[in-house]
This record gives C-alpha cells, sequence and structure tokens, in this order.
C-alpha cells in the first residue's frame, strides 16, 4: 500500500494542490516570515524538510524560514489531516516584487489526498473537499490571530484568483472557492456555495 506521507512516492506529489494561499499584504520579509511560521505552527507540519527527493529520516532538517524558501523554492513536511491520515505537504512563496503583495501557499497534493482515500471530487466539474476546505479554513483563522494577512483563498489551485484589493473588504456572494477576509481587524470565512 502506498504511503500518503512518503516524499518519494511521486504519486503522493502528483495531481495539483489543495491549498490555503494567503496574500500577505506586504512584500516585507518580516511580515512573510510572521505568517510563514505562524501557518506552519497551525497547522502542526512535522519537519520542514528542502528535498523531496529523500525521507524525512534520510536528510536533516531546515530552518523554516524566508531563507529557506528562497533556497530550495519549496518547503516541504508531513501533517496529519482531519481524517488522522499523515500526508505530504509543502508551502512556496510568490514574491509580489515592488508593487504587489507576497503570497503564501500551503498546500497538500491532489496525490496524497487520493493516496489518504480522501474524497475530494464529489462529481462537480471541479475539484471540491468539504472537509479540507473547513480544515485550512481553520488554519487560517489560526493563523490570522498570530499574524494578520490581507486575504486568504481556499481551494483547489487557488493562489492568485483574488486579491485584497479587487475584493475591496465585500465577501462575493456566488463563491467557487472559500475565502478569508479581514473586516475591521476580524477575519470572516465565507464557504465556497456554488
Amino acid at each position: 500500500m502506498t504511503s500518503p506521507a512518503a516524499f518519494r512516492d511521486r504519486t503522493n506529489w502528483s495531481g495539483g494542490y489543495y491549498e490555503l494561499a494567503i496574500e500577505v499584504g506586504s512584500i516585507d520579509d518580516a511580515q512573510l516570515q510572521a505568517v510563514l511560521s505562524a501557518l506552519w505552527s497551525a497547522a502542526g507540519v512535522h519537519g520542514c524538510f528542502g528535498d523531496r527527493d529523500r525521507e524525512p529520516e534520510e536528510q536533516d532538517r531546515v530552518p523554516c524560514t524566508v531563507g529557506s524558501l528562497a533556497e530550495f523554492g519549496h518547503l516541504q513536511g508531513q501533517v496529519r489531516l482531519p481524517t488522522g491520515q499523515l500526508v505530504v505537504c509543502g508551502c512556496v512563496a510568490v514574491r509580489g516584487g515592488d508593487e504587489s503583495s507576497d503570497w503564501l501557499d500551503f498546500y497538500v497534493p491532489v496525490g496524497a489526498l487520493n493516496n489518504a482515500g480522501l474524497a475530494y471530487w464529489d462529481g462537480r466539474p471541479f475539484f471540491r473537499s468539504d472537509v479540507m476546505d473547513d480544515w485550512l479554513a481553520a488554519l487560517g483563522k489560526e493563523t490570522f490571530t498570530r499574524a494578520a494577512f490581507s486575504l486568504g483563498v481556499v481551494g483547489f489551485e487557488v493562489s492568485g484568483c483574488s486579491d485584497a484589493a479587487t475584493l475591496a473588504g465585500q465577501m462575493p456572494q456566488e463563491r467557487g472557492i472559500g475565502y478569508l477576509l479581514p473586516v475591521d481587524g476580524t477575519l470572516h470565512y465565507g464557504a465556497a456555495d456554488t
């Protein structure tokens, strides 16, 4: 049987990503670091590694830092899903440049969800998992209590699909993805409803 927590099993890293994508709200390394640290802690990620070609026990941990993200591109670990399954997970930063905001994407690959036996399709014309949506939203809420951010979006490959400036503090009435939107310092969650 395939372990959904095995780094070397390429099937675990396939099929795209189920994500909590966070618009940090600045291009400041310190703010990105604060969100990364808060998110990694909220998720209870086991380890922090720079190489997905070796199992965790075969490599040294790397610091969970913006510097490590820059060096390795992605940080990998293992996380326990609400179903109890331990799966691979990762994180990547999408730097905004001079005029935009940084994004931090925490993800569980769809291949790992398949190998863990988690249903995420439900016959809809797109990937959706209420279990994953609720869990990732809870991680976003916990992260926000430690490090505020401009926007969070939850779902299948959702990074960059919207931004705080476009939403201007207004939750979309119809939502194909989940939104974590701060309004007056309070984070509101609008679950996907279409």
